[in-house]
């Protein structure tokens, strides 16, 4: 960082971010120590401001944590689920799967369908009146470290710089939180773990992190659409049958259904968007039913990890740990992660306290990296670990039946016939040159069941302030003009699902159609010399897409001023 005098405070942890792991280690060290100091860090302008998951609860890790939950009143956990059903979609027709040819693990009786954002904001009730400091509107943006390299505290985000850099009239410079431990709990990609992952090799001797990108939109259906309790998948139709992904449509309280659709970050076609794949999603036959006389009330996206037991870093860190979807827990065929999440907020703050207890500071949590894969979180990844690579390797129909047949053995003998499979490259590595693809012909949204980005963006509530530095870093603008748009036609103009990339000619007329005619060797033969890359950054809805799927890894995502982004209000 720069020399700016800071303002500091100390504690025993400091935490950063607010979602089910950060405050699940934040309830669970007062738990065991209520003269511990915490601080829990959010970027969000509230808890919950940024959290968007499906979202079907296993409450594993509630029950663990606030056992007496349930004589709670005002909790979350509304709609226990009633029904739970598995389509396959063909362009004009669905087949549904008979639950019992499914293995146990993906029965949801007994779950819940949550918003998951107002799961936070009750933990969060809970973290306070132990005695947590919850700091909502300050993003993490920096490290500190001592004379050995240990992490030592984080330091949050300057507010007021203005766009080129220089001191605006409102500036106050972040301050520095200091902790004897510091836990990492950004979710998916964060910028933090990032920079500890690379500056520690703790993703050495493993597999790439795989991701998916998310997308979901909250309906107020009719009376007569509605079944509460019902949780319904699907997978094939709009993809196809060589991408991976899958929806979702669940039916909460008070007429509300959430509907997502999941592109796994490891396609090959350029001109692919997973958010018109979303739209189309919805006009099958067998779901635009549900949305007939609905209204749209919310809308948002964002990156899910998808790796887990191969991808899984390094947990631990001189001086602290990651936690949460910034170690990689989420359990890909369930679509659920945030039971393991609570699970290694509390594992982490059992060694944390521990640790503490016995006088120690700053030193490597090594107990919480060597226990992970033997505990719930361990059992629950392992026996899944193949059904993403399977999917890759073999398509959407071979891989859902490998899978399935896979986790079937793991379930039923504690073994694989596949062993453990690799995931192979990187998400970016897997995109192809335009040259080896067509174009897609998306239809337009008529503004009724489907939509464009930007409508879409405002019901997200996502703001930022205009003059403040891009927070989307492009690393070397010659390189993303001959490459990106030279050479790949510009993905990013269609992989953000909020419009905040654009390639423009001289009059700043869109060139989001793609440049040139391909070569015999897939490549783009030549670019229009006008072409220009604009940054919407105000669209952000942080779902960190472009960070892991740039062909080139040329964007980097930091935070902007702590507050700014979406605000999720029930997703």
């Amino acid at each position: 960082m720069d020399e700016v005098e800071r303002e500091s405070m100390e504690f025993d942890v400091v935490i950063v971010g607010a979602g089910p792991a950060g405050l699940a280690a934040a309830i669970r060290l007062k738990q065991l120590n209520p003269e511990l100091s915490v601080v829990v860090l959010e970027k969000g302008a509230e808890v919950g401001a940024h959290i968007l998951s499906g979202a079907v609860v296993d409450p594993v890790g509630i029950d663990r944590l606030l056992p007496g939950w349930r004589e709670e009143e005002g909790h979350p956990f509304r709609t226990p689920v009633t029904d739970d059903r598995f389509l396959f979609l063909g362009p004009g027709g669905s087949m549904r799967l008979p639950n019992f040819m499914m293995p146990p693990l993906m029965n949801n009786h007994g779950n819940y369908i949550v918003s998951l954002g107002n799961v936070c904001r009750w933990l969060a009730t809970h973290a306070e009146a132990l005695g947590v400091e919850i700091y909502p509107g300050f993003a993490a943006v920096d490290l500190v470290f001592d004379e050995n390299q240990a992490v030592t505290g984080v330091i949050t985000g300057d507010m007021g710089v203005e766009r080129d850099g220089t001191h605006g009239p409102n500036y106050a410079p972040g301050m520095a939180l200091m902790g004897k431990y510091v836990m990492i709990g950004e979710g998916a990609r964060g910028s933090l773990a990032k920079k500890l992952i690379a500056g520690f090799g703790l993703a050495d001797g493993r597999q790439p992190g795989k991701f998916g990108i998310g997308l979901k939109e909250l309906w107020q259906v009719k009376p007569e659409n509605h079944r509460p309790g019902l949780v319904q998948h699907s997978f094939g139709w709009p993809l196809d049958m060589n991408t991976g992904g899958g929806s979702f449509l669940y039916h909460m309280e008070d007429n509300q259904v959430a509907v997502g659709f999941v592109v796994h970050l490891n396609y090959k076609n350029p001109y692919l968007s997973p958010f018109e794949e979303f739209q189309r999603f919805k006009t099958h036959p067998a779901i635009r039913g549900t949305f007939e006389g609905a209204k749209r009330i919310s809308y948002g996206a964002r990156a899910i990890t998808e790796g887990g037991w191969q991808s899984v870093p390094k947990l631990s860190f001189p001086g602290g740990v990651l936690i949460g979807c910034s170690a990689g827990f989420v359990n890909v065929p369930r679509i659920k992660g945030s039971h393991n999440a609570v699970l290694s907020g509390m594992q982490a703050a059992e060694h944390a306290a521990a640790a503490l207890a016995a006088g120690r500071a700053n030193d490597e949590l090594k107990g919480y990296e060597d226990a992970w894969r033997g505990s719930e979180i361990g059992r629950d990844l392992k026996k899944v670990r193949n059904v993403k690579p399977l999917w890759s390797r073999y398509g959407t129909v071979g891989g859902v039946v490998l899978g399935g047949l896979d986790m079937w053995m793991n379930t039923l003998f504690g073994v694989s016939p596949f062993g453990t499979l690799k995931h192979g490259k990187a998400d970016y590595a897997t995109l192809e040159p335009a040259g080896k693809h067509q174009p897609i012909d998306y239809p337009k949204p008529d503004g009724v069941l489907t939509f464009d980005r930007l409508s879409s963006v405002f019901l997200s509530n996502t703001n930022h302030e205009e003059n403040e530095p891009v927070h989307l870093i492009v690393g070397d603008p010659e390189l993303q003009k001959r490459s990106e748009y030279g050479v790949f036609s510009g993905p990013s103009t269609r992989y953000c699902p909020a419009g905040v990339y654009e390639w423009v000619d001289a009059d700043g007329n869109s060139l989001a159609g793609g440049p040139g005619s391909p070569t015999k060797g897939g490549e783009i033969s030549h670019t229009n010399p006008d072409a220009r890359y604009v940054i919407n950054a105000q669209n952000c809805v942080h779902c960190k897409t472009c960070d892991i799927k740039d062909p080139n890894q040329n964007i980097n995502w930091v935070p902007p001023q702590g507050g700014e982004g979406p605000v999720y209000p029930n997703m």
